[in-house]
């Protein structure tokens, strides 16, 4: 074991014994020796057989890199330094940076490394949550060997590799895992903090190693390798072909299909968890889908628990949307095309039913399923896809069948019921199971089918962008005309008192399914400005929408050569208007009753002793069970909260990948590069804020949100300039809601990006040429 010194005198003290990387030759001393032998030093550079080449001047402060904190980019370091006159200039630049005239200060000169094809920064232990991780933070495009540190660079990659793993990692990042076993042995200690590079002929090299300050305990290896082979195992029962189902594997992502991550997030509390999987994903989004023309895949759950992160089981999804009448040969076919298409592209996971998967017929879809061309489909198999998906939509898009407007009737139903259901002097247990029940059969049922309308509708409307029938300002004029519940709140925020509005949009709140975010009437202060910056009589006009004649006879001959609605245009807008207003209407509905059934348990739990933080771990499922039994509700309460948080405690320790393509994923793997969405056609540069921050913080600049969840819609009230979001699809409610207020937005960045631009001051957005630009 050695000790840490100051960062040069460590990377000296390994510079021999390290053997799994190179320690580059250094010159060091103090800022005393600088001040009074400054021309012997300048004379042991020049003797040195690597003085000719680009050198690096720098820090190595006292108290840098030391046990209580790393001081990390707070003092300068120099590169591609030239000759003794820079020389000294840039050893004179990393004292001041000091800010003090400590004698005891060190700076060490190296040569620059050449050729450069990975950099990076390696964790032996996760800093976040103490998770038996090694997370290497890389580079490999730039070439510079500060890529990761400076935060210049958008090309950021991250691997994590589990320190239990019974299989090696990969290369090249194996060099790197085998290199940070190395420094654990001689350290005596995992947390460990290192600075790396490996050149363009595959050599690495060690330029720094500090210890890793964390705020949290270490985790159990024994604990967590048991819990990944566990899920290691599910992965691999996964690979094997399943009966009633087409596809010989599967895929486990968090976003491909009703967006767990965006909704409940990648680590969802165990209520939040059980309510979306009670409400939607086990049951209901299979039933809805089925009526409306897709193969029935009812009784397979979409979402399945791995450690506590939703996955959404892509086979199953992806045969949900395989059409009714398509054959089993086709349909076979066509779900394995799918499922390698999302492995060779996982950045499309959070777009698959626009980049991957055709699920319903639009004008371009001719050219569209050429792509299958070269994957081996014939010319009859994409003819009967191109049948059966036409037929499909027709059922959907024909408004005699009666589809949305079924829907929209059982919407309706929840209101009337959800307000007999409240005034009833039944049991608040009885409530509870009621109040979701209802808002199974009248709420995220008739959603889904809702839904599903709207997504046909976005689809066939850009389609008519991508032929050339509508411009891309056509489509956002559009999309703001249409008068939605989002744009309602605007309107109403202006118009309303407090007391209006809030009767009307109180049961919101920014994580729709978790019990410890407040409703908007449970802080109303924290969330909106009742005050003199409001507008009473302020009107909000939205832009009108119209279809030119010549626009109008070629969608109508489009529809008469389909064989569409008889060629009825307005018909089609006016399923376009219903589908889309009627998704966003009866979120909105649905969530009432969702929010009431969240804050009578609330209730429920807090008359036996049960704080909402601790009823958040609880598995909603002690509701049936209290409804049909007469086992002790407190104990039914206390057992599954006590459950809940020791599976979330072991949640928060482990990382997964947002795709799972194959078993060995569970052990080690990297944060896939994923294609932000951007929203409108618009720029922004502005400060960055997040949603924690007071009021004034947020106007006028660019927000930071995790996920796109319905219940932030407060934050259109505060004058944001733009918006990013870590989760969520171009077809998400934050999507759509600042394309209709044409704020210029990215959508779904991924954690890396959202984390790299999340920490700059100022950020330029530029969504027509698909570009975010760090200023500050």
């Amino acid at each position: 074991m050695i000790q840490f010194g100051t960062k040069s005198e460590t990377l000296e003290r390994l510079e021999r014994l390290v053997k799994c990387a190179i320690v580059l030759p250094q010159l060091q001393f103090t800022a005393y020796e600088w001040r009074y032998r400054q021309s012997e030093i300048l004379d042991s550079l020049k003797q040195l057989s690597w003085s000719g080449a680009p050198l690096i001047v720098r820090s190595s402060a006292a108290w840098e890199d030391g046990p209580a904190a790393s001081y990390a980019g707070r003092y300068d370091s120099v590169l591609d330094v030239f000759g003794e006159s820079e020389a000294i200039q840039a050893v004179n630049r990393v004292l001041a940076s000091y800010q003090d005239e400590d004698p005891v200060h060190h700076v060490f000169i190296q040569p620059m490394l050449p050729y450069v094809a990975i950099s990076g920064v390696a964790f032996g232990v996760n800093p976040n949550n103490g998770g038996n991780y090694i997370v290497i933070n890389y580079d490999d495009v730039s070439g510079a060997t500060d890529a990761v540190t400076s935060g210049t660079t958008n090309h950021l990659k991250t691997y994590h590799y589990f320190k239990g793993s019974p299989l090696p990692a990969g290369r090249p990042l194996n060099q790197i895992v085998d290199l940070m076993d190395e420094l654990e042995h001689i350290f005596e200690t995992p947390r460990l903090d290192i600075e790396f590079a490996v050149d363009k002929a595959g050599q690495l090299y060690l330029f720094q190693v500090r210890p890793l300050l964390l705020n949290c305990d270490l985790a159990s290896l024994d604990h967590q390798s048991a819990t990944l082979k566990r899920i290691y195992d599910k992965v691999g029962q996964g690979q094997a072909r399943q009966p009633y189902l087409y596809g010989h594997k599967t895929v486990y992502g968090v976003m491909p299909d009703w967006n767990p991550a965006e909704i409940i997030g990648i680590r969802p509390r165990p209520l939040a968890l059980s309510l979306y999987k009670e409400l939607v994903t086990d049951s209901i989004w299979a039933y809805q889908r089925s009526q409306y023309g897709y193969k029935n895949v009812r009784s397979f759950p979409l979402l399945i628990d791995l450690g506590g992160f939703p996955y959404i089981d892509v086979r199953v999804s992806f045969n949900s949307f395989l059409p009714k009448e398509l054959d089993a040969e086709l349909s076979e076919k066509l779900l394995n095309y799918y499922m390698q298409s999302l492995i060779d592209n996982p950045q499309n996971h959070d777009k698959v039913e626009f980049e991957i998967i055709f699920s319903c017929f639009t004008f371009d879809l001719d050219t569209r399923l050429e792509i299958l061309y070269e994957h081996g489909f014939t010319k009859p198999e994409l003819k009967q896809l191109s049948l059966c998906l036409k037929d499909l939509t027709n059922h959907i898009v024909c408004t005699e069948n009666g589809l949305l407007q079924n829907d929209l009737s059982k919407i309706n139903q929840l209101e009337a019921r959800r307000s007999e259901l409240l005034d009833s002097s039944i049991d608040k247990v009885s409530k509870i199971y009621w109040l979701l029940e209802d808002c199974k059969r009248y709420g995220t049922l008739p959603f889904a089918g809702l839904a599903r309308g709207g997504f046909v509708a976005v689809q066939m409307l850009r389609s008519l962008v991508s032929i050339g029938i509508l411009s891309e300002s056509d489509y956002h004029r559009y999309m703001s005309s249409l008068e939605t519940v989002s744009t309602q709140i605007s309107m109403d925020y202006a118009q309303l008192d407090m007391e209006e509005f809030l009767a009307k949009y109180g049961h919101l709140r920014p994580g729709t399914y978790e019990i410890c975010s407040l409703r908007y009437d449970e802080a109303p202060d924290q969330y909106f400005e009742f005050s003199s910056s409001r507008e009473p009589n302020r009107v909000i006009e939205k832009p009108s929408f119209t279809l030119s004649l010549a626009q109008y006879k070629r969608i109508q001959a489009l529809l008469i050569e389909h064989g569409l609605l008889d060629g009825n245009v307005l018909g089609l807008f006016d399923f376009f208007k219903t589908a889309i207003e009627g998704r966003e209407y009866s979120k909105f509905v649905f969530t009432k009753s969702l929010s009431e059934a969240i804050r009578l348990f609330g209730q429920l739990a807090e008359e036996y002793g049960i704080s909402k933080e601790e009823a958040s771990f609880a598995n909603i499922e002690v509701i049936k069970r209290a409804y049909e039994s007469d086992c002790d509700i407190q104990s039914l309460l206390l057992d599954s909260v006590k459950a809940g948080r020791q599976r979330y405690e072991a949640t928060l320790q482990l990382e997964l990948p947002p795709l799972i393509t194959e078993p060995s994923n569970v052990w080690f793997f990297s944060q896939p590069e994923l294609e932000p969405n951007f929203i409108t056609m618009n720029q922004v540069t502005s400060k960055i804020a997040f949603s924690n921050e007071d009021h004034e913080s947020l106007r006028g600049s660019i927000l930071f949100l995790p996920s796109a969840d319905p219940g932030y819609d407060w934050i259109f009230s505060k004058g944001i300039a733009g918006l990013v979001t870590m989760y969520g699809g171009v077809n998400s409610h934050m999507a759509i809601r600042a394309g209709e207020l044409s704020i210029p937005a990215v959508i779904g960045v991924g954690e890396n990006l959202y984390n790299h631009y999340g920490n700059a001051k100022v950020l330029a957005i530029d969504c027509a040429g698909k570009n975010m630009r760090i200023i500050q």
